[in-house]
């Protein structure tokens, strides 16, 4: 506190961030969020039974041929569809494009989200008496550390290109939108790490940094506010947080684009979940 009893501006900041925390515990924590995820199963040609539910499951062709996800049920299989409770019974369709995502039935307490990923139909199950759910109390942090927030400049390509990326999921290959690079200093060594879009004309960095694999996760991401018109942006790596694959094993998360690393140890952020 300042000596007039005002809060300096590393203490509103850090009220801030405690804000921030708890809007993310509870973003995590909610009804049928990514730490009920239970499975992923990939649907093939043949209608066939799968695990966690009854029904007969398929997906007659890729999204991009125009192929439709099918399930066979009865009224007795206790499956409705998730926006409406009516039962399902009989054969029901659904088509959506690659990366598109659908809740579309329930089981009890499992919803089964109908996805598209690397142009395969695939069914994940989010189940609340998931474990990973039931005994979440919280993501471990980094204390708050102000010499974590940095200011970098954001220079802009000419257009957005399209850069093939890995993701969490083995099977599964996507593809960034890289708008820019974002050049800052930090330990007395200078950075670069290419920017993806975010909300509202901010940006979004995914990184790795020299924590992986002990303190933190894999890699983790941070995003920032729309850069000024000088290209000025405020990295605030307090709010670097991890993907939903830290998380579960049923994520099809985005890798960083190749060489996003920071060679530093970015002692800021969320650290590795607790199992």
């Amino acid at each position: 506190m300042t000596s007039a009893g005002a809060p300096s501006a590393v203490d509103r900041e850090q009220l801030r961030f405690a804000r921030y925390r708890q809007s993310r515990h509870e973003a995590l924590a909610a009804e049928f969020g990514w730490l009920t995820l239970t499975s992923l199963q990939w649907l093939g040609a043949e209608p066939t039974t799968v695990e966690l539910l009854p029904g007969l499951w398929s997906a007659n062709d890729s999204a991009s041929a125009g192929g439709i996800a099918t399930l066979t049920a009865t009224a007795a299989d206790n499956l409705v569809f998730a926006e409406t409770g009516e039962p399902v019974d009989g054969s029901v369709t659904a088509r959506l494009a690659n990366e598109e995502s659908l809740d579309w039935v329930r089981f009890g307490n499992i919803v089964v989200e109908l996805a598209v990923r690397a142009d395969r139909y695939a069914i994940r199950t989010r189940d609340l008496d998931s474990p990973v759910y039931t005994g979440f109390n919280g993501v471990p942090t980094f204390d708050f550390n102000p010499d974590l927030v940095v200011t970098g400049h954001f220079t802009a390509y000419d257009a957005e290109r399209q850069v093939p990326i890995a993701t969490s999921h083995p099977q599964v290959q996507s593809t960034a939108t890289a708008v820019g690079e974002v050049s800052f200093e930090l330990g007395g060594a200078s950075h670069r790490l290419v920017a993806e879009p975010g909300t509202l004309g901010g940006l979004t960095l995914n990184f790795h940094d020299l924590t992986n694999g002990t303190s933190t996760y894999d890699w983790r991401k941070v995003t920032t506010a729309k850069p000024r018109p000088d290209g000025s942006v405020i990295i605030d790596f307090n709010r670097a947080i991890n993907y939903p694959s830290a998380f579960t094993p049923y994520g099809t998360c985005p890798r960083p684009i190749r060489g996003n690393q920071i060679d530093a140890l970015i002692e800021a952020g969320e650290k590795m979940p607790e199992e």
